[in-house]
């Protein structure tokens, strides 16, 4: 491993990780629950119904894959709070930084994906008719995948940044100081 630079394997299954979570995210959005509605002349109800449901697979799919490439970079780092300590400097504050914001994003994109595929999954079946002229499908709103997308593209750049930062503050050696003298000097009273 070269001079703070990080293993390029950690990398490269980061990235990987990070950029198929995001394909299944954007194909959960192109593929999401569509409901119409059907009348049923015989029990005098209307009901809709749903297109496929493999939007939750994909849903399910892009949370697994960020969160197996989150897993991996903290394995590799140990959490940043386990394993050789950071040494001091402009490094260790940036990793610090790019940590924090990475868990954040991290935890948004998981949010959105989960809250995307459980509320595709969800489907009204029966509904009687009655008195209700704006009668709709409960469908998944537009956008919920695609800003599970955005942050999974964020966390795969603050997870990079933070490695990279994570691998030079643990092996750059902390800066010590060099005193000319160790005593503190004292000035003669002329």
């Amino acid at each position: 491993m070269a001079e703070g630079k990080g293993s390029s394997l950690v990398h490269l299954l980061v990235i990987v990780l990070s950029l198929t979570a995001f394909g299944f995210a954007i194909a959960a959005e192109r593929r999401r629950s569509t409901g119409v509605l059907h009348d049923d002349n015989v029990t005098n109800r209307t009901y809709c119904v749903y297109t496929s449901d493999v939007a939750t697979g994909y849903g399910v799919g892009a949370f697994l894959f960020l969160l197996s490439g989150e897993a991996l970079l903290m394995g590799v780092t140990k959490c940043m709070c386990f394993g050789r300590p950071l040494s001091p400097g402009s490094n260790r504050a940036w990793a610090i930084i790019y940590f924090i914001s990475s868990w954040l994003t991290f935890l948004v994109a998981e949010a959105c994906v989960v809250a995307g595929a459980k509320k595709n999954a969800y489907h009204t079946k029966y509904r009687d008719m009655i008195l209700a002229e704006n009668f709709s499908c409960e469908t998944l709103r537009k956008g919920v995948f695609i800003a599970g997308a955005v942050f999974i593209v964020a966390t795969m750049i603050l997870n990079v940044y933070f490695y990279m930062y994570f691998t030079k503050a643990t092996t750059q050696p902390a800066h010590k100081t060099n005193r000319t003298s160790s005593n503190v000097g004292m000035a003669g009273f002329a």
